[in-house]
């Protein structure tokens, strides 16, 4: 009778035999605990890549597009200012609104140069580029016109705030949620439980534990050295990979917890403090003609501190700020809130000045170009709430840096060991079920 020769006939009669037994299990034995290794190893690099990406690109890329919608933001309260003083603008405050659109513009070209070219965000880069000179020329015709006193400056400044309010800052505030939309991808995928690789470690375990028992049922020998230092091998390298995916894991949630998200309530409040001191200025170039500053003022300061004005429906951006912040922040925030509360009282102040009819004095009382009384101002309070509010970014922005950074590297390094040690494992379950099989010999 003619024997089957193909592959399968030819490892059941392998089966069939001690020695092809165990050739078998130490093949077996190998795959799974080379597989166990390389798989795991490429499954801790890809979360090494995203917590880089994280560090590197994601949150700079994130806090810059934050900057760009607050740059703006300044560069509008700043223009309106610098019109309410006109002739005696102090050169600070020209100096301030130049420096908010390089600022952006900077900003918005290094952006530009870190966003892929077919990335839709390019396009919203470019809508701000282009849109930046043009309500820069606005502004300089509005100062144009003030400074020969004609009433037509303040039309063209108001104008001026409308393309800033209704173009650029919208356009800012949409590249500012794609960017902080990718963050959070990039979050989650460097915080992902490496479930396969602990499947195939797992896997493995079982494995060599089931060739010993049974080496141990057919040879009463408790131990073989290949076989355990094999499995020691395998258990060290899912023990490497829980600490690391956990340590990593708890890396990223307590910078997100102390620093990412804290930073963007911040970065919201920031903006609405500005729109509030924009309306409290456009309100002056208007000459108090219309209520639309004077209701963006009062919306935006609710805002503030309920989310929905007019309801209470929950905490308004300066509020969630502040329950959000670290305790480094604290300090500053708590100061911020503070100064706003004098901003609002010196605002209430100015605007009762103003119904009983003295329109100078209550400019007099939102801003001057008077040294010795600037510091009594609206505009100095508002000044005041600002640095504080710029010092509690910087500190937030600091804790999520000093919890992310190097999480990158402990991944690289555990994805390394691992697979080394699932090397070593293959190499010693060979190693031990060797020595087996020259017993036969």
């Amino acid at each position: 009778m003619v024997l089957p020769t193909g592959p399968l006939a030819r490892l059941g009669r392998a089966t069939r035999t001690a020695p092809g037994r165990l050739r078998l299990a130490g093949a077996l034995l190998a795959v799974l605990t080379l597989a166990f290794g390389a798989l795991t190893a490429v499954q801790v690099n890809s979360r090494a890549a995203a917590a880089q990406r994280v560090v590197d690109n994601s949150q700079p890329l994130s806090q810059a597009a934050a900057d760009i919608n607050r740059s703006l933001a300044d560069a509008d309260a700043t223009a309106a200012t610098g019109f309410l003083l006109a002739g005696a603008e102090p050169r600070t405050v020209r100096e301030r609104y130049e420096q908010d659109l390089r600022t952006a513009s900077q900003l918005i070209s290094e952006s530009a140069s870190r966003t892929p070219a077919s990335s839709q965000l390019r396009e919203l880069l470019s809508k701000l580029n282009q849109q930046v000179p043009v309500y820069a020329g606005l502004v300089e015709t509005a100062r144009a016109n003030n400074r020969q006193g004609y009433p037509l400056g303040g039309a063209y400044q108001r104008y001026a705030s409308e393309q800033m309010r209704t173009v650029l800052l919208p356009a800012a505030a949409q590249f500012s949620a794609a960017e902080n939309a990718l963050l959070a991808e990039d979050m989650k995928a460097a915080r992902a439980t490496p479930w396969a690789g602990y499947a195939l470690g797992l896997l493995a375990l079982t494995g060599l534990v089931w060739v010993q028992m049974a080496l141990f049922r057919r040879t009463n020998r408790v131990f073989n050295i290949g076989l355990v230092a094999a499995t020691a091998a395998v258990l060290a390298a899912v023990l490497w990979l829980t600490v690391a995916a956990t340590g990593a894991a708890s890396a990223l949630a307590r910078g997100e917890r102390e620093g990412g998200a804290p930073l963007r309530a911040l970065n919201a409040a920031r903006v609405d403090v500005l729109t509030a001191r924009l309306a409290e200025n456009l309100h002056y170039v208007a000459r108090g003609s219309s209520g639309v500053y004077a209701d963006l003022w009062s919306k935006t300061t609710e805002h503030l501190f309920t989310s929905d004005p007019g309801r209470d429906t929950g905490p308004g951006t300066l509020v969630q700020a502040q329950s959000l912040a670290p305790s480094a922040a604290q300090a500053p925030l708590a100061q911020a809130l503070a100064d706003y509360q004098r901003w609002r009282e010196r605002h209430t102040a100015a605007s009762r000045l103003e119904n009983d009819g003295d329109y100078q004095a209550a400019l007099d009382a939102t801003v001057t170009a008077r040294e010795a009384d600037a510091p009594k101002t609206a505009e100095a309070a508002f000044a005041a709430a600002d640095r504080q509010l710029a010092d509690a970014a910087v500190l937030e922005e600091g804790e999520f840096r000093d919890a992310a950074l190097g999480v990158d590297k402990d991944l690289r390094t555990a994805a390394a060991a691992i697979a080394v040690l699932g090397l070593l494992a293959a190499a010693a379950a060979l190693r031990g079920l060797g020595r087996r099989l020259a017993e036969y010999r």
